[in-house]
């Protein structure tokens, strides 16, 4: 499975290099462009690690913002934001995501649940991925598993 990833990764890679080249590829600002390519770093993360991304930047008419990446790890919803750096700060990344995005990430959450199929609610965990782009090095993906829940108390992360 994980030489299918690695291939799927390239290809998608090869993809958006071609796509580029020949002008197809929509420009952006750089640090818009590192913030996708931070978030196909992290679906491809997670994928590695055995998630099952069901979407990518989902987005409600209700609610502004949205969700970076929604999976399914077992029977748990996993909504993970994911911030990317292209240097290593005196900052960590994971720290952005602060009480305001929180509380945004919550109220987009609750809109997606809505959405899916059944009346049972399923067991939400909010995760953080922070991702490193730092030029000429390996990129680094540190995972934040159950970051903060439904309430506003922080936790500790391990």
């Amino acid at each position: 499975m994980q030489a299918k990833i690695t291939a799927l990764e390239k290809s998608a890679s090869a993809l958006e290099s071609l796509a580029r080249r020949r002008g197809r590829w929509p420009t952006e600002p750089p640090h818009l462009a590192t913030g996708l390519e931070g978030e196909k770093v992290g679906f491809f993360y997670l994928m590695r690690n055995g998630y099952t991304v069901v979407a990518r930047r989902w987005s409600s008419n209700r609610v502004r913002g949205d969700l970076d990446l929604v999976a399914w790890q077992g029977k748990t919803l996993c909504i993970v934001e994911v911030k990317t750096r292209t240097a290593h700060d005196i900052v960590p990344a994971e720290l952005a995501v602060d009480s305001k995005k929180r509380a945004v990430l919550r109220r987009l959450t609750r809109q997606y649940i809505r959405r899916i199929p059944g009346n049972e609610v399923p067991h939400v965990r909010f995760d953080i991925l922070s991702v490193y782009l730092v030029p000429g090095r390996e990129k680094e993906v540190f995972h934040f598993k159950d970051a903060f829940d439904w309430s506003e108390g922080r936790r500790e992360w391990d």
